[in-house]
C-alpha cells in the first residue's frame, strides 16, 4: 500500500494558490485513475483506489498548512504504514516554477506543512516530491498564498501531469529509482 500526501489549504478562497499545488496534483490523480467519491476521515479528505495491484490511498488534509501533521499521523497510525510507503506532494519556493524535486529525507526547508509533519511522525525520513513555485517578489507568505501567473497557469497542466508522472514512477518502482529519474529531469 502507498499513501499519497498532497499539502494545501481548504476552502475555495486558497483554491488555486501557489501553497495549494499538493491538492491540485491529488484532484488530477484521483480523476486520472477514475478513483471513487471521496470522503472525510483523519481531518483529511481522502481517496482510496488501486493503481495496477498496488493498493492507494489519496491524503488531504483540512486542518490548514500549518496543522498537516495531525491529519498524516492519524492516517499512518490507523493503516499502519511506515513513512516509506508514505510521498508528501508540497510546494517550493527553493525552486523554480516548474522544477520537480524527490527526496527521501531531509529538513523542513522552511515549509510549515513539512515540518508539522516531520514533528507529529517524529522523523524526517519522510519522501516528498517538492514542486517548485518560485521566489517570491514579496513576502513568503503573500506569494505562497498568491495566485498563479498567466504563464504559470498555462503552465500548470504539465507540470502537475510531470508530478503525477513522478508519483506513478515512484509507486511502481520505489523511491530510489523514481529520485533518480525525477531529479536528473530538474538538472
Amino acid at each position: 500500500m502507498k499513501v499519497i500526501v498532497g499539502l494545501g489549504n481548504p476552502g475555495k478562497e486558497y483554491s488555486r494558490t501557489r501553497h495549494n499545488i499538493g491538492f491540485m496534483v491529488l484532484d488530477a490523480f484521483r480523476r486520472e485513475l477514475s478513483l471513487p467519491v471521496e470522503r472525510n476521515r483523519f481531518h483529511a479528505v481522502m481517496t482510496e483506489g488501486r493503481l495496477n495491484s498496488e493498493k492507494i490511498v489519496l491524503v488531504a488534509p483540512q486542518t490548514f498548512m500549518n496543522l498537516s501533521g495531525t491529519s498524516v499521523r492519524e492516517v499512518r497510525s490507523w493503516y499502519k504504514i511506515e513513512e516509506a510507503h508514505m510521498i508528501v506532494v508540497l510546494d517550493d519556493m527553493d525552486l523554480p516554477f516548474g522544477t520537480l524535486r524527490m527526496r527521501g529525507n531531509g529538513s523542513a526547508g522552511g515549509h510549515n506543512g513539512l515540518h508539522s509533519i516531520i514533528e507529529q511522525l517524529g522523523t524526517s525520513n519522510i519522501p516528498r516530491l517538492k514542486i517548485g513555485i518560485g521566489r517570491p517578489q514579496s513576502a513568503a507568505v503573500n506569494h505562497v498564498l498568491s495566485r498563479f501567473s498567466t504563464e504559470e497557469e498555462a503552465a500548470l497542466p504539465d507540470l502537475i501531469q510531470r508530478s503525477e508522472d513522478a508519483i506513478k514512477l515512484w509507486i511502481s518502482q520505489g523511491l530510489i529509482i523514481s529520485m533518480n529519474e525525477v531529479n536528473r529531469k530538474a538538472e
